[in-house]
C-alpha cells in the first residue's frame, strides 16, 4: 500500500474531526452541515461541500468504514494520477454522488408538489404543509396518499457522508488496480479489485432498483454510491485514455 499521502491524512483527519464536532454539538450540527433536500427551510448552499465530511452518528461503522476504504486505496491511487487529479476526481465524485441522488429525490418530489398545485395550493400553502406535515385532502382529488408521502420523504430527506467521494475512489483504484489484490478487515484472505467493486456497487444497485436494501438498513442513499462509482469511472477512463504515460499523471 506505501506510505499514506498528506492529502489522503488531510481527509481522514477531516472527517473525523467533523464527526467528532458533530457529536459535541449535536442536531444543530446537522442542520448547518448535512444537505437538505433544497426546499427544505434547512438547506444552505454550502452543504453540497460540506454533506462528505458528515457522518451518521448511530454507530461508528458509516465513518469507520469509509475511512478505511479511503486508507486502504486513496494514497496509492494518489502516487499514481497526482494529487489535483486525485483531489478533482474526490470531490468530483462527491458531487456527483449528490446530483444523482438529488435527481431520484427530485423525481418523489414533483409528482406530489404538481398535485397540490392543481387542487389550487400556491407555494407558500405547499411549503407549510411540508413544514408541518398536515394538508387539506381536497388536493386527494389529484393524488394519492402514496404519492403526498412520497413527496413529503424527499422533502425530509438529508445526505451525509464520503460514501460517495470515497465510491469514486473505489471505481477509479479498480480501473487502474483491476486484478490487484488488497486485505480488508474481517476478511482473512486477499481479495482482487474487481471483485471489491462488485461486492461494493452491486447491492447498491439492486437496492437502488429495488428499494430493499441489501445492508439490513434503510437510509441509504444508494444511488449516491453509484452516481461516485459513475463519475470516478468516467474520470479515469478518460485519463487513461488520454493522459496516460509510463510514468506518471500530472
Amino acid at each position: 500500500m506505501g506510505r499514506i499521502t498528506d492529502t489522503v491524512k488531510v481527509l481522514l483527519i477531516t472527517n473525523v474531526i467533523f464527526f467528532i464536532g458533530s457529536l459535541t454539538i449535536g442536531n444543530s450540527a446537522f442542520n448547518l452541515f448535512a444537505f437538505w433536500f433544497p426546499y427544505n427551510d434547512n438547506f444552505h448552499f454550502w452543504q453540497v461541500f460540506t454533506y462528505m465530511f458528515m457522518h451518521s452518528h448511530e454507530g461508528i461503522n458509516h465513518i469507520l468504514f469509509n475511512m478505511f476504504l479511503l486508507f486502504m486505496m486513496g494514497s496509492q491511487l494518489e502516487h499514481s494520477i497526482g494529487q489535483k487529479k486525485f483531489l478533482f476526481l474526490y470531490f468530483s465524485a462527491g458531487f456527483g454522488a449528490l446530483g444523482l441522488q438529488l435527481l431520484f429525490y427530485y423525481l418523489e418530489f414533483q409528482p406530489g408538489y404538481q398535485s397540490f398545485v392543481q387542487a389550487g395550493f400556491d407555494k407558500n400553502e405547499i411549503l407549510e404543509f411540508m413544514r408541518t406535515g398536515r394538508y387539506s385532502t381536497s388536493v386527494l382529488k389529484y393524488t394519492t396518499e402514496i404519492t403526498i408521502n412520497d413527496m413529503y420523504g424527499a422533502y425530509m430527506s438529508h445526505m451525509v457522508g464520503a460514501s460517495g467521494a470515497v465510491s469514486g475512489v473505489i471505481a477509479a483504484f479498480g480501473m487502474l488496480y483491476w486484478n490487484q489484490s488488497l486485505y480488508l478487515m474481517f476478511i482473512p484472505f486477499p481479495i482482487k479489485a474487481k471483485y471489491l467493486m462488485a461486492f461494493y456497487f452491486v447491492p447498491d444497485l439492486i437496492g437502488g432498483i429495488t428499494g430493499q436494501s441489501l445492508y439490513g438498513t434503510t437510509n441509504i442513499a444508494h444511488w449516491a454510491h453509484i452516481g461516485g462509482a459513475i463519475i470516478g469511472f468516467i474520470t479515469m477512463w478518460y485519463w487513461k485514455k488520454n493522459s496516460f504515460n509510463q510514468h506518471r499523471w500530472y
